[in-house]
């Protein structure tokens, strides 16, 4: 094997690749990382038997083969190399990486014992990679981080056609979010996919980051998911069956209602928010024209700060754990938010400034003393 190529795309490929490597892997051989070159490309690879990843960058390759590398240390190698072309060359167990002045021997590792990835299932909707980006972030965010409760760690997808709804919850909070894409016929007659799919929310969140804008296909069937779009494709175990009923919890019946600009709001709470313990809350009063964001009273300090908002409904104090908050009111992208209340304990609603809101956060009020 001897290919030489750019060294922009090999780090940016590596990187990419990389993140699919387990931090401890379950065989000392997921470790690596596959490296396969053939024709006028290096195809790069790894796998988990959770996540693999796949990544095919432009090579000129004089002496095709493959050779599996420790994945870390490539990642590690290629930061540090200088921005010149890099030619990798296999002798026996060593892989040579030649760039510039600077030399490398790495060591291989068994070829041979690494296993077979998965094939992913057939394409069957398109979307554009900014928004999969954009609708990933409004909802991972509220998937529970507690790996002893994978069901919660999860994104459900429920899937009518064109149209998609996606939640995540911790059951503190709910976040969920609607949008369309354009379905892909079936090959042949192959069974339509499932209505539904539960993608592990972390490893959604990093997949979708690497895709950028341009057009994403995603296939899926009762065990996996697969992303690809240009060179690159994911694939992702899938978890479970049973959810929650989200979309019965994301009406938007309240009695009080509030739409405030979203920048002020947030900016308020982070400030307020550095006084507030952990066992005490950020306090929100909504009435005449303004939201009151108070904290503090206890070894901290306290704060307090208004920011005018339109309300709408009986008056209402509510209390938020800050974090939780401010995760629902990033979420939006409407200048302006709107929040929902049913009175002081009850959970809060926050969406984007329209009537019918393509994006829902349902945040759990903290009891206030």
């Amino acid at each position: 094997m001897k290919v030489t190529l750019d060294l922009a795309l090999l780090r940016d490929a590596v990187a990419w690749t990389g993140r699919a490597v387990a931090s401890r892997p379950a065989s000392p051989v997921l470790s690596g990382m596959l490296l396969e070159a053939e024709g006028d490309k290096l195809r790069l690879s790894a796998y988990d038997y959770d996540v693999s990843a796949q990544c095919d960058i432009g090579a000129q390759v004089e002496e095709p083969g493959r050779a599996l590398l420790p994945a870390r240390l490539l990642v590690e190698v290629c930061k540090s190399l200088p921005r010149k072309p890099v030619e990798l060359s296999l002798s026996q167990t060593e892989m040579v990486v030649r760039c510039g002045t600077a030399e490398f021997g790495l060591l291989t590792m068994p070829v041979e014992d690494y296993p077979k990835l998965p094939a992913p299932p057939h394409p069957s909707a398109a979307i554009d990679g900014a928004l999969l980006q954009q609708v990933s972030g409004q909802v991972t965010s509220a998937a529970s981080k507690d790996t002893t409760l994978p069901m919660l760690c999860v994104v459900r997808f429920d899937i009518e056609g064109e149209n998609v709804w996606v939640a995540a919850t911790d059951r503190y909070r709910i976040a969920g979010r609607t949008f369309a894409w354009s379905t892909i016929p079936p090959q042949g007659k192959k069974e339509a996919p499932p209505a539904f799919m539960m993608v592990p929310a972390a490893e959604l969140e990093s997949t979708v980051k690497g895709y950028g804008s341009g057009q994403v296909e995603i296939g899926w069937d009762d065990k996996l998911v697969s992303i690809a779009g240009g060179a690159r494709l994911t694939t992702i175990r899938l978890i479970g069956e049973k959810y929650i009923d989200y979309r019965a919890r994301l009406k938007l019946d309240y009695q009080s209602w509030a739409q405030v600009d979203g920048a002020s709001l947030i900016a308020a709470v982070k400030r307020i928010g550095l006084v507030a313990e952990k066992s005490t809350a950020v306090r929100l009063t909504f009435r005449d024209g303004q939201v009151l964001v108070e904290a503090g009273g206890g070894g901290l300090g306290r704060a307090a700060e208004t920011v005018e908002a339109e309300v709408s409904g009986p008056p209402v104090t509510v209390g938020f754990q800050p974090s939780f908050l401010l995760d629902g009111l990033t979420g939006v992208d409407t200048p302006r938010v709107r929040l929902g209340m049913n009175g002081s304990a009850r959970p809060v609603m926050v969406t984007e400034d329209s009537e019918r809101p393509v994006y829902r956060y349902l945040v759990m009020a903290l009891r206030l003393g």
